[in-house]
C-alpha cells in the first residue's frame, strides 16, 4: 500500500512539474514575444531573433512563418501575436483595416523576383518567356500571396501569360517543389533563390526590377509584451538588421 501512494504521489509531481514547463516555455519570464514573419524571411528573421536574444538575456523570440496572407487571416481570427511583418503593403494594409496594429507600420526591406531551375537547368530556360513554353512545368506562389501578386503585375506589364501546374501558399513552397524535382521552373524572391545555395541554378530576367515588394513590419494592438515587441521591430530597422538583410539580398525600403 505504501508503495502504490509513493507511486501515486511521483506521477502527480511529475504531471505538475510538466504543466508549470508548460506555462514557463510559454510566457519565458515574461519576455517572450511571438512573431508573424513572411516565409521569405525566415532565414534573416532567425538569425536576427538569434542575435536580439543574446543581447537580451531572458528574453525569448518565437518565430511563426507562413505567406503574407495566412499571417494577415490567423491575426484577423484571433490568433495571439506581437510583431507583424508582411513581405508586401497590401496584407499590412489589411493588417491595418482590421485593427490589429498598434502603431504605423515601418518599411525595413525590399524585394524582387527571379526563377530558380534545377541544378544544371536542364530544360534550358533563359527568359520570363521561356516559362510560357508547354513543355515546362512551372510552380507560381498563389495570387493572394505577395509573390503571387508579383508574379501576376509581371504577366500584366510584359503579356505573357503563364500556367503553372500548381499555384503554392508561400514562396518557400514553390522553392521546395523545385528543389525536390517536383516542378522544372518556380518564380522565387531573389533571397530565396540565395539561401537555396547550389540546391538551384538562378536564372534573373529584367522585367523584376521593375516589380519590387516592400516589406513594412509593425507592433500589433494587442501584443502581450509591447515594450519588447517595439524593442525588436527598432533592431530590425535599425543598422545591425538592415546589415542582416542586405546581406541576404534585400534591398533598401
Amino acid at each position: 500500500m505504501r508503495g502504490a501512494v509513493v507511486a501515486v504521489a511521483a506521477v502527480l509531481t511529475t504531471a505538475l512539474a510538466g504543466c508549470s514547463g508548460a506555462t514557463d516555455a510559454g510566457t519565458e519570464g515574461g519576455d517572450s514575444i511571438t512573431v508573424f514573419a513572411a516565409a521569405s524571411l525566415k532565414s534573416t528573421f532567425t538569425e536576427l531573433g538569434q542575435r536580439f536574444e543574446e543581447q537580451h538575456p531572458g528574453t525569448r523570440v518565437v518565430f511563426n512563418f507562413a505567406g503574407s496572407s495566412d499571417l494577415v487571416a490567423q491575426l484577423d481570427q484571433g490568433a495571439p501575436g506581437d510583431v507583424f511583418a508582411s513581405a508586401d503593403t497590401a496584407n499590412m494594409t489589411k493588417a491595418v483595416q482590421a485593427g490589429l496594429t498598434a502603431s504605423e507600420p515601418v518599411n525595413f526591406a525590399t524585394n524582387i523576383l527571379t526563377i530558380v531551375v534545377p541544378p544544371g537547368n536542364p530544360v534550358n530556360i533563359a527568359s520570363f518567356a521561356d516559362l510560357a513554353r508547354p513543355d515546362v512545368k512551372v510552380v507560381v506562389c498563389a495570387p493572394q500571396v505577395p509573390c503571387g501578386t508579383a508574379t501576376q503585375k509581371i504577366e500584366d506589364a510584359t503579356g505573357i501569360r503563364l500556367t503553372p501546374v500548381s499555384e503554392e501558399s508561400s514562396v518557400t513552397d514553390v522553392l521546395g517543389k523545385v528543389v525536390t524535382g517536383q516542378a522544372d521552373a518556380g518564380l522565387v524572391y531573389v533571397t530565396d533563390a540565395a539561401a537555396a545555395g547550389d540546391k538551384v541554378t538562378e536564372i534573373p530576367f529584367p522585367e523584376a526590377t521593375k516589380v519590387v515588394n516592400t516589406y513594412p513590419i509593425v507592433v500589433l494592438k494587442d501584443s502581450g509584451n509591447p515594450e519588447v515587441a517595439s524593442e525588436f521591430t527598432g533592431y530590425v530597422t535599425g543598422p545591425e538588421g538592415r546589415a542582416v538583410l542586405s546581406e541576404a539580398g534585400f534591398g533598401a525600403p
